[in-house]
């Protein structure tokens, strides 16, 4: 009994000797972004972690383990719909899109560190073994990290911004790694180039401007000197990325940035019974169009939504559209419109042949892990380089609004149904899935990881801390130059004493 006992007692440490309080800070109120953090935050709570969430929409986790604090503010404007646009940026309005980001950026810090329940903990005595957060647009996770004296594991809902790389000394040589908000894949021409280093340096040096706005609110907030904001930033200790390399181009990356792009794909559930009965009564397949949660349809310019109408007319197919109004006038019998449509589990319908996307990274990523092509149609902020990596891997074909016609419209979608097509999208479907562990294990495991290891000091290079002449070998090729220069000065002046001997010589007995 004493034994049996020791075996119970024994196994109870086993399963709670690795179990952390977990404080989990997410500031932006982009409603997308939560789609990549519940289910982090999920399965954090599911495997015996205790978690503290401060979020803008709830993520509905029922347990004593788990505990929500609301940033929702009533009186914010919210980032909930854009219109559609025709227009394209020039690109000097592409290398400006940052600054926005950092202003909103910075009000969210503000509505974080001024919620009465977020200067309520501030203020407490508890302790946290790790903060997880997400790094996107401000440096708001920074001060919870100081205050409670914790390892800080950053989240990115996007490939990496331009001003991640740094704090990890990650290489983003701006040749063949493109800016995520210019228009550009892996493969630039030399304008293309110069664009792409124009903006990644613009984005690096107007963050490096708002770094001092960080400070200031931190310190106000947090109630603590920060004289270094540009060391406290290094400090982050590891970052997940919502990107896979498959995808997203391949580029090198430090032990301390990983990539778990799919996180959020789950498994596919029993579609409503309409939409499934439409989808299998449909012989030559079926086409999704859905422009996100943030785009609605209805904001549609009525001469583009006519091609579109007339376009899918002409197709054999069925056309699923994700529109917001009750009615479509001249939609034909071959559309059917509905205001809510669960997405992944359409795209994971067999007889699902096509999807017209805005090319946002989540129905993208769907879309790829399903094996279903794309039209892709970006509006704004990186949904322009996802749509470039998708064509550029063979997952879909790009149309700018502006270039909507029905003919355009009606030969990319026959481009995309077809077989041959096809086949390229299913192949980039498999590179995305082959992986030794799946994206939730490898987010979870390198969060405990970094817990596990007091942070994990020793994923970053030495690069980390380097200045940047030192980084550039700056130093190096100066005192490379220097010995050249020396050596070529002492080479000339040995080569003029020669050749004067010489000639002297020659002179003597010429005379």
């Amino acid at each position: 009994m004493i034994e049996f006992r020791f075996v119970i007692l024994l196994l109870h440490c086993i399963v709670f000797s690795d179990s952390y309080n977990i404080l989990a800070v997410f500031p932006h109120e982009g409603k997308s972004h939560q789609w990549i953090f519940a289910p982090i935050v999920r399965e954090l709570v599911k495997r015996g972690h205790t978690v503290t969430a401060l979020v803008h929409y709830t993520f509905n986790i029922e347990s004593n383990g788990y505990h929500e604090i609301s940033l929702k503010d009533p009186n914010a404007r919210g980032l909930e719909i854009f219109e559609l646009d025709e227009s394209e940026s020039p690109w000097y309005c592409q290398l400006r899109s940052s600054d926005l980001l950092f202003s909103e950026g910075l009000q969210s810090c503000e509505v974080t560190f001024s919620n009465s329940k977020v200067i309520e903990l501030l203020k407490s005595n508890q302790k946290f073994d790790l903060v997880l957060a997400e790094v996107f647009n401000s440096e708001c996770s920074q001060g919870f990290a100081l205050r409670f004296k914790a390892p800080l594991v950053a989240i990115s809902t996007t490939t990496l911004m331009p001003w991640h790389n740094s704090r990890f000394a990650n290489p983003d040589n701006p040749a063949y790694i493109p800016n995520n908000h210019i228009w550009f894949d892996n493969k630039m021409s030399f304008s293309q180039r110069v664009v792409n280093f124009l903006g990644t340096l613009y984005a690096k040096i107007v963050y490096q401007v708002f770094f001092d706005s960080n400070r200031i609110l931190l310190e106000k907030h947090i109630g603590r000197e920060i004289s270094d904001l540009d060391a406290l930033i290094r400090n982050t200790n590891l970052i997940l990325v919502n990107s896979h390399w498959t995808l997203t181009f391949s580029r090198p990356l430090v032990p301390a940035v990983v990539e778990i792009g799919g996180i959020h794909v789950q498994k596919s559930k029993k579609l409503p019974e309409n939409i499934e009965k439409f989808i299998n009564e449909s012989k030559h397949g079926v086409i999704y169009f859905s422009l996100g949660s943030m785009i609605k349809g209805h904001t549609f310019p009525q001469e583009k939504k006519d091609a579109f109408l007339k376009a899918f007319a002409r197709l054999p197919q069925r056309v699923l559209w994700k529109w917001e109004n009750e009615t479509m006038p001249g939609k034909p019998d071959n559309v059917m419109i509905q205001k809510w449509m669960p997405q992944f589990d359409i795209l994971s319908h067999p007889n699902v042949k096509a999807f017209i996307s805005h090319g946002g990274l989540l129905g993208t990523t769907e879309a790829v892990h399903c094996g279903v092509p794309m039209m892709v149609m970006p509006q704004y902020g990186d949904q322009y380089t996802n749509a470039k990596a998708v064509e550029a891997n063979g997952g879909g074909v790009i149309l700018y609004l502006k270039d909507a016609t029905e003919e355009k419209v009606y030969n990319n979608l026959k481009t995309i149904l077809d077989p041959e097509f096809r086949a390229k999208a299913k192949a980039l479907s498999e590179r995305f899935r082959d992986r030794p562990m799946s994206p939730m294990d490898t987010a979870i495991y390198w969060v405990e990881y970094v817990a596990r290891h007091k942070g994990a000091p020793h994923m970053k290079t030495a690069a980390v801390d380097m200045p940047l002449y030192q980084y550039l070998l700056l130093d190096v090729l100066a005192f490379l130059g220097l010995i050249l220069l020396v050596f070529s000065y002492i080479s000339y002046k040995i080569l003029s004493l020669v050749l004067r001997s010489v000639f002297s010589k020659k002179k003597v007995k010429q005379n």
